[in-house]
């Protein structure tokens, strides 16, 4: 028998300041902390809990979209349990509040004869339509802040707010803060314009390094190897216990509130070099800063929903949905509760025996997802009607019925947030809510954009750039077919088509066409012979034939797609239209799933940026001119390549000729950007 020794099998305990070093470099912190509590025992835990940072209040928000793969317990994203990092109790510093008039006049004018200073707000709340001011925080040196409180009531604050207009209205300080957006927002609210040139921490170290995490206090960690005060130890974790910071005292809140502006001004004077080193001045402060207030009006001017048109939809969604429940209880003999994946796992592969190779998952229940469904429809006319009504019931939940209660009460609008540091890509994200995911791929998703509509004497304008990514990635590998279709005004898959089946563009059918569509886009996403083959159906052989043919007709795509993944392998990143650096660290990996997926994006990333940069660009163009020419026309939305406005009805003609004019102009290409603009009531009449 084999002899087995139990001890030899133990988990040794693994090196934790030399695993530290290492997880800190590749921003493992969260893997780190749960290695550290499985090696430990409750008491050092507990020990140490009391060390842990929690986000400050402004930045809560912006981490919370980054998805953790490896934790159970519920922590923060920005602290750290095991922290040797210097903190306000051990470092050199000067925090004064300054809250009598004379000494903030004093405080102004210092403020004036500096070339950069920092500055952050303290509110009640991150909802900049119910938040109140609580103070300001200066700083324009490492070690020394100043802090200013405001009072509760509105006259008094906006007395105190007036004494520091000359500072954030000068064109002459540059101003910085981290997560800027928010400052200007909250600013705004007391009828401070904030001008000049402006530089955001958050946004420069997303420009820096795209992939990673941007929220102050981590920033702070691995920059400055300082560790700011925690939130939560001043006012509590958040429910109904938890106070505002205007509740602790004055000296508490300087502390605090002072700290967040040396920090912020200590990473502007390690980030600002930086952008200058990797080429990405320009960027940061020709687009993405001037972007950044744009924003900010953007998501204060907020949208009209039609909350009577939802409330009928809501009605007759549930009717059809009634409807489509009783046809798949016919369908399949019995009834049984649809949101139950068990239950409908056992009717389709039991009872009706869809698929003979159907496996259980772990969980003891087969997958009923849609890529399962889908593969399934062509067997039983359930399928479809289990698929649509998916659809109708996540149309109900995640837009009619929500979207109402998203309406702000005090201008019955709904106002998204726009982030510039989510997509690595350099693409928007919309978040709470998302108003870039309105559906769009089946009739009655389409339909939901007809809630968001105009106010009376306005109509909505939506301008649309036309198959930007394929304008682009024929632009940027100069495939001359393809540049060429595009300056003749060629249906680009029309003409794709034509070259695929080697016949006549007028004699090019409907299959046709949407093959040489797929073709098109799955070459920019990376597409191969099995992907093309199931979304076509084609055999595999007759897929990869298309896709050699492809090559042979537009050669230098090949040859492009060749050499952006040769400039990954050799400098870690590719770069789009204006300089975005998307950085490949996967590039080089050993293992081929995860190499492929960083030569796709070595491919993709520039294309997609490129686009983002462009309508980006468009926007600045836009608003500039808007602005210059006394127009009432508000932008409201952006939808990744499409631009939403709230126009009044005497200014559409010189306002639809104005967007077409500047999003079409917004960067040099030898491919005509083209863009496609409409009017109507509301979104969906428009688009």
């Amino acid at each position: 028998p084999v002899e087995f020794e139990h001890e030899k099998y133990h988990l040794e305990k693994p090196d934790f300041p030399k695993l530290k070093e290492i997880f800190d470099e590749i921003e493992f912190k969260r893997l780190y902390e749960n290695l550290y509590r499985i090696f430990h025992s409750e008491a050092e835990n507990q020990a140490l809990e009391t060390e842990k940072a929690t986000p400050k209040a402004k930045n809560a928000g912006q981490e919370a979209v980054q998805l953790d793969l490896f934790a159970n317990y519920e922590d923060s994203q920005e602290g750290s349990l095991f922290s040797s990092y210097a903190g306000i109790e051990n470092t050199d510093h000067l925090y004064q509040f300054i809250d009598n008039e004379k000494a903030q006049r004093i405080l102004v004018q210092n403020l004036l004869g500096q070339k950069a200073v920092c500055f952050d707000t303290e509110t009640t709340s991150l909802n900049e339509f119910e938040a109140e001011l609580i103070g300001m925080s200066f700083s324009y040196r490492k070690g020394l802040a100043y802090y200013v409180p405001i009072p509760e009531n509105r006259e008094e604050a906006l007395a105190v707010l007036d004494i520091f207009k000359p500072f954030f209205e000068s064109e002459e300080v540059l101003k910085i803060a981290h997560n800027f957006k928010f400052d200007y927002k909250i600013l705004a609210q007391y009828g401070v314009e904030i001008r000049g040139e402006l530089f955001d921490t958050m946004i420069a170290h997303y420009l820096l390094n795209p992939d990673g995490r941007h929220g102050m206090d981590y920033l702070s960690e691995i920059y400055l190897k300082y560790q700011p005060i925690s939130i939560e130890s001043l006012i509590g974790k958040k429910g109904k216990n938890q106070k505002t910071l205007r509740e602790v005292s004055l000296e508490t809140q300087t502390n605090y509130a002072a700290e967040d502006a040396d920090v912020t001004f200590q990473l502007y004077e390690v980030f600002s070099p930086q952008l200058k080193k990797e080429n990405l001045e320009e960027l940061f402060h020709k687009v993405e800063m001037p972007l950044m207030k744009i924003l900010a009006k953007m998501e204060l001017a907020g949208i009209s929903l039609d909350t009577d048109w939802l409330s009928k939809e809501s009605v007759d969604l549930e009717n059809d949905l009634r409807e489509l429940e009783q046809k798949i209880f016919e369908l399949s003999g019995e009834e049984f509760n649809m949101n139950s994946p068990k239950q409908l796992g056992e009717i389709l592969f039991e009872k009706l025996k869809l698929d003979p190779k159907a496996k259980k998952t772990k969980t003891g229940q087969y997958s009923t997802s849609e890529e399962v469904l889908q593969k399934l429809a062509y067997k039983h006319e359930i399928i479809q009607h289990i698929l649509k009504y998916r659809t109708y019931q996540k149309l109900k939940s995640t837009y009619v019925d929500a979207l109402p209660s998203e309406i702000e009460p005090k201008d019955n609008r709904v106002h998204t947030t726009f982030s510039q540091t989510t997509a690595a890509t350099g693409r928007l994200s919309s978040l709470n809510p998302n108003l870039q995911n309105i559906p769009i791929r089946t009739a009655r998703g389409q339909q939901i954009r007809g809630a968001f509509v105009a106010e009376e004497g306005k109509k909505i304008i939506s301008a649309d750039y036309s198959q930007i990514e394929l304008r682009l990635i024929a632009e940027l590998s100069g495939e001359d077919n393809m540049i060429k279709a595009f300056q003749n005004g060629e249906d680009i898959h029309a003409s794709t088509a034509s070259k695929l089946f080697k016949i006549p563009l007028d004699q090019v059918d409907k299959t046709q066409r949407s093959q040489a569509k797929t073709v098109n886009f799955g070459i920019i996403y990376g597409q191969g012979a099995f992907a093309l083959a199931e979304q076509t159906g084609l055999s595999r052989t007759e897929a990869k034939q298309m896709i050699d043919s492809y090559y042979e007709n537009y050669p230098k795509l090949k040859i492009f797609m060749t050499e952006q993944v040769e400039k990954a392998r050799k400098n870690g990143f590719v770069e789009t239209i204006l300089g975005r650096k998307r950085h490949l660290k996967d590039i080089n990996s050993n293992n081929f799933v995860v190499r492929g997926h960083a030569e796709r994006n070595a491919v993709n990333a520039p294309i997609q940026g490129s686009a983002a940069d462009i309508i980006k660009v468009a926007m600045i163009d836009i608003d500039r001119a808007l602005s210059e020419g006394g127009f009432k026309t508000k932008m409201l939305l952006q939808v990744h390549d499409e631009l939403l406005f709230e126009v009044p009805e005497e200014e559409i003609e010189p306002i639809k000729a104005l967007i077409k004019e500047k999003m079409e102009s917004a960067v040099k290409t030898k491919v005509p950007l083209i863009v496609e603009v409409g009017v109507g009531n509301n979104w969906l009449e428009a688009h």
